[in-house]
């Protein structure tokens, strides 16, 4: 998939996920789309602002848990990216943002609350940059709540959130984050 090709695999974890994400969709022509079990990939955005000093995050409803937008990849979605851009507009009411089309980041992780059957989310990440204040965002029915955050000072010591935002802002050109 060309998506994944333009991926930044910027260590050897994130090299190896590219490799297992191509090999899962060369054995599952389904692989982009949740009825593909265990494993799916999934599209996600992180969204900073434009001083890359706040991201916006959504307190997910089923989970309980602060996380980036994004979710499952649907047959109309023409691409990942599309996807992202979809996911992004459906969660925080944000529309038209523009989604850098080559992914920060990838990361797999199992999803207990995903269904009744268990899954894991071979998540593709993007990233978007939005001046804060102009659009205030609004949340879905899949989250609780949408919401700026200091990326000082995150809702979640969740590796994988902190890592994301910092590939974000690598890609933004700032310094790495320091906990």
């Amino acid at each position: 998939m060309a998506t994944l090709a333009h991926l930044d695999a910027y260590d050897a974890g994130q090299q190896e996920l590219r490799t297992a994400y191509l090999d899962h969709l060369a054995r599952h022509p389904d692989g982009l789309l949740r009825g593909c079990r265990p494993d799916h990939l999934t599209a996600s955005v992180v969204v900073l602002s434009d001083d890359a000093e706040q991201v916006l995050l959504t307190l997910h409803a089923k989970a309980g848990r602060w996380f980036q937008l994004g979710g499952h990849i649907e047959e109309r979605d023409a691409s990942l990216v599309a996807a992202a851009e979809r996911e992004l507009a459906e969660e925080s009411g944000l529309a038209g943002l523009a989604v850098d089309p080559h992914p920060v980041q990838l990361d797999a992780h199992a999803v207990d609350f995903c269904g009744d059957s268990p899954a894991r989310h071979l998540d593709v990440r993007f990233l978007a940059v939005a001046p804060v204040g102009e659009n205030p965002p609004v949340a879905s029915e899949e989250s609780l709540r949408v919401a700026w955050w200091p990326v000082a000072s995150l809702p979640s010591e969740e590796p994988s959130l902190l890592a994301l935002v910092d590939a974000g802002r690598r890609r933004m050109g700032c310094p790495p984050l320091t906990r």
